[in-house]
């Protein structure tokens, strides 16, 4: 059948119809798409190319390698190894369902804690989780393949001799910065400088190209220091064997080349393990040998005889009542009445008397003078932090008890590592030098704070504090002349003094004809019958002092004293 004229002419407007709506339609698509195109590659652009940078192109860190810590042999004291630190995209990482509790699970840490620790940072883009974790965690977390969880590259500092090194080298942070010890002292030059790259991301975070280097890391510098870590070690186990006899609070052990100033060991006990962060409380890390502070007793007589000496009133030979007398409200005695005895027999026997006599006939800033010049009540200038700088008044304040106290060790208040440097000036013939922590090549010069015959003198004098009728015989060393001085202090108290805690000190030079190590031996506090400085410190110093001598292969000078058996059992 054939459609009627109307009916065609009606389709024909229809149609049209309809097309122009749809032509006007794309039309209005297509103003709207070109608009839009408009708006973000015109109007937007920069606004959509920052989104896009944040999400492919970043600026990331080149961590500088911290430089390593090393003996003077160039035996490795710290290093820093690579290790993984897990971190995540909160907001990615809240939507991963049971990703939480998997996540606690292969690091093993409390659920509550990381579920609170993501949801209260939604707003943030990156957060650590763990720092540092141990390879076995890292693989665990790895194969769980969440989403918004991540790792990054960074750095360890490990102590290989753990606490034997421990106050000595002291510990960094997590990102490797100086806290404490040596690790503090030269954490300007150690830990470098880090760099910046321009890389590119994926979707999910990961670097999937390395663009450009925009700063060169500058790597930091390996610090040699003066530490032999034989002699460490051995100073490390001969007091902690002490400690244990005498039952003590705690120890310290110096060992100084006279020759450099070089701290050649330097150990505390209680001891701390840098490696375990969990021991990272102050009571445990702090330096005894710079930090504390004690009244070093008889171990100060022979710095006050150095000044009679010096002021040419007294010879080794001259003689002196030992007899007791008072000096204000205080009488002076020692254990045992000695009569009259010589300069020598003074430090031998340790007599109180005998040196406060010796003192009160001196003017006493020369006394003063002289302590001060062999380095009492300052700072060592060792660069090591937290170093304090002791107790010595000026002379101006001091009336005739002070004076006499302050003869055989009460009444001013010193360091370990002060009391090793003054024993090292007496062991140099007169001439101080600087304490260092650093490795010396070549001599080191030093200023003159005593003539030389009055520090050889003085080191004759205290050879025979060692022999059989002195204070300080078991610090002998079979093949060895050894000059030193004992010293046993009651401690300061509320209200006084305790009569029955002590503290033990043994110090001297070795070997007496030309003195190679100045050593200190400090013991706080032993328990037990013996508490003398003569009965716990000397034996340590003469283990010590005896085995380092060895391993540096210094030549014995007093042969003639040891029998061919005692020198074929101790290798001379």
């Amino acid at each position: 059948m054939r459609r009627r004229d109307g009916e065609i002419e009606f389709d024909a407007l229809q149609f049209r119809g309809r097309a122009r709506f749809l032509a006007a339609a794309l039309t209005v698509v297509s103003l709207v798409l070109v608009g839009r195109a408009v708006q973000l590659q015109v109007l937007d652009r920069e606004f959509i190319e920052r989104q896009a940078d944040k999400r492919h192109a970043r600026t990331a860190p080149i961590i500088a390698h911290r430089g390593a810590i090393q003996d003077r042999f160039g035996e490795p004291l710290a290093a820093s190894s690579p290790v993984e630190s897990v971190w995540v995209n909160p907001p990615e990482f809240a939507e991963a369902g049971e990703g939480i509790p998997k996540l606690a699970r292969a690091l093993g840490i409390n659920r509550q804690w990381l579920e609170q620790r993501v949801t209260s940072n939604l707003d943030r883009e990156f957060l650590y989780v763990e720092r540092h974790v141990d390879p076995v965690r890292k693989e665990a977390v790895r194969k769980l393949t969440l989403p918004g969880v991540y790792f990054q590259r960074e750095y360890k500092r490990f102590y290989p001799n753990a606490e034997v090194t421990g106050h000595l080298l002291g510990f960094t942070s997590l990102d490797e910065e100086g806290q404490e010890g040596l690790e503090l002292a030269f954490d300007r030059t150690l830990k470098g400088v880090n760099g910046e790259k321009r890389v590119l991301q994926d979707g999910r975070g990961r670097v999937i190209q390395n663009v450009e280097v925009v700063q060169a890391p500058s790597q930091g510098q390996d610090l040699v220091t003066s530490i032999d870590l034989r002699v460490q070690y051995l100073a490390y186990r001969e007091l902690k064997a002490a400690m244990r006899q005498h039952r003590a609070r705690a120890g310290t052990v110096i060992v100084l080349d006279v020759a450099t100033g070089e701290v050649l060991a330097m150990v505390n006990q209680p001891a701390f393990n840098p490696n375990d962060r969990g021991q990272y409380e102050v009571a445990r890390y702090r330096n005894r040998a710079v930090t504390d502070i004690f009244e070093p007793g008889s171990s100060i007589k022979p710095f006050v005889v150095a000044a009679a000496l010096a002021s040419g009133r007294y010879r080794a030979n001259t003689t002196i009542d030992a007899t007791p007398f008072r000096v204000g409200t205080l009488t002076v005695r020692d254990k045992h009445d000695l009569g009259t005895i010589d300069v020598g027999q003074v430090l031998a026997r340790s007599s109180n008397v005998g040196m406060a006599k010796i003192a009160l006939s001196l003017d006493r800033s020369h006394i003063h003078s002289t302590l001060r010049a062999l380095g009492f009540g300052e700072v060592t200038a060792s660069g090591f932090p937290g170093e304090s700088a002791g107790l010595l008044t000026g002379a101006g304040t001091w009336r005739p008890v002070n004076v006499a106290t302050i003869s055989y060790g009460y009444g001013l208040s010193v360091t370990p590592l002060q009391l090793a440097q003054a024993y090292a000036t007496i062991g140099a013939f007169g001439v101080h030098r600087p304490v260092t922590f650093r490795r010396v090549d070549g001599p080191v010069a030093g200023e003159r704070v005593l003539p030389a015959s009055v520090a050889r003198d003085l080191i004759g004098l205290l050879e025979e504090a060692v022999t059989p009728a002195g204070t300080g015989s078991k610090a002998a060393v079979a093949g060895y002349r050894v000059a030193g001085k004992t010293g046993t202090a009651w401690k300061a108290v509320s209200g006084g003094y305790s009569t029955d805690r002590y503290l033990s000190v043994f110090a001297g030079v070795v070997p007496a004809t030309a003195p190679r190590l100045a050593v200190v031996v400090m013991v706080d506090e032993p328990q037990g019958s013996l508490y003398y400085g003569g009965d716990v410190a000397a034996p340590v110093f003469s283990a010590v002092t005896s085995g380092a001598l060895r391993l540096m292969t210094v030549a014995p000078d007093d042969l003639a004293r040891v029998t061919p058996l005692a020198a074929a059992e101790e290798g001379l």
